[in-house]
């Protein structure tokens, strides 16, 4: 008590003026004389102009927050809206791929790509079963599209593919319905090239080509794409056909290798 009685004497000459002004403004604002209204509009005035500025830069920092919080929301939208279309992207392919399994009298087992790349001039895939699962090399590897490759080697839990995409890669196949058969190479952009095809054969854009089940590999009749060209060669008894196959190679997951 002692102290607080010595810090009123000790700052007796701001308690003094405080009070003073304290009293100066209320007689100021309730006396109702003309002048004194005047000095209270000015007073008004003066208060408007100084917080206005302050409110605007309150109004917006709440509006940057605001943007802030619904750029938030927006990501995170956006990010729902992949989530569900990619899903039901993977939806649909695991049903197909249920649905192939379910009616195809093929002995097949169902794999995942776990990797894909180029080794030893070879561009191949990498998938999860082996020789536990009963797989082998030169095994046919095929999605409900059809053919991408074949096995050449095989772990116990895992499997190498030589991509139908590989430069080295070749398949006997036929054309329907004219029945033509001929060698089928990769060229490029999802598209192969099927040579050695007899010239008098008629082919047109648009027909199938399935394997020619010539090869012990690869038993008869699975798909391979479509013919997107038919071009003569000069000189030659043979055309060229042009097929643009249906997988898509960047994004295939799933896949089946025919064990029987």
């Amino acid at each position: 008590m002692r102290n607080l009685i010595l810090f009123f004497i000790k700052n007796k000459e701001h308690f003094v003026y405080l009070l003073t002004l304290v009293f100066s403004l209320l007689l100021l604002f309730n006396n109702d004389n003309d002048e004194m209204n005047v000095i209270r509009g000015f007073s008004s005035d003066v208060i408007s102009l100084l917080s206005t500025p302050m409110v605007k830069i309150k109004s917006l920092a709440i509006v940057n927050e605001e943007n802030q919080y619904l750029r938030e929301k927006n990501l995170q939208l956006n990010l729902q809206l992949e989530s569900i279309l990619y899903a039901a992207d993977e939806n649909k392919n695991l049903r197909e791929l249920l649905d192939f399994k379910r009616d195809t009298k093929l002995r097949i087992v169902p794999s995942t790509i776990i990797n894909k790349g180029i080794q030893a001039n070879i561009n191949f895939l990498t998938i999860d079963v082996g020789l536990s699962n009963g797989v082998k090399p030169n095994q046919a590897v095929l999605t409900p599209d059809g053919i991408i490759g074949k096995t050449i080697q095989a772990g116990n839990k895992s499997a190498i593919v030589q991509s139908i995409s590989d430069n080295n890669f070749r398949l006997s196949v036929r054309v329907m319905p004219s029945g033509a058969v001929g060698i089928l190479r990769w060229y490029k952009n999802n598209i192969c090239k099927i040579y050695e095809v007899q010239k008098n054969v008629n082919i047109n854009i648009g027909d199938r080509v399935i394997t020619s089940g010539f090869s012990k590999i690869y038993p008869p009749k699975l798909p391979i794409g479509f013919v997107s060209g038919v071009y003569d060669e000069r000189g030659s008894y043979q055309k060229v056909v042009n097929v643009e196959i249906q997988n898509d190679f960047e994004s295939i997951q799933n896949v089946f290798v025919v064990i029987e």
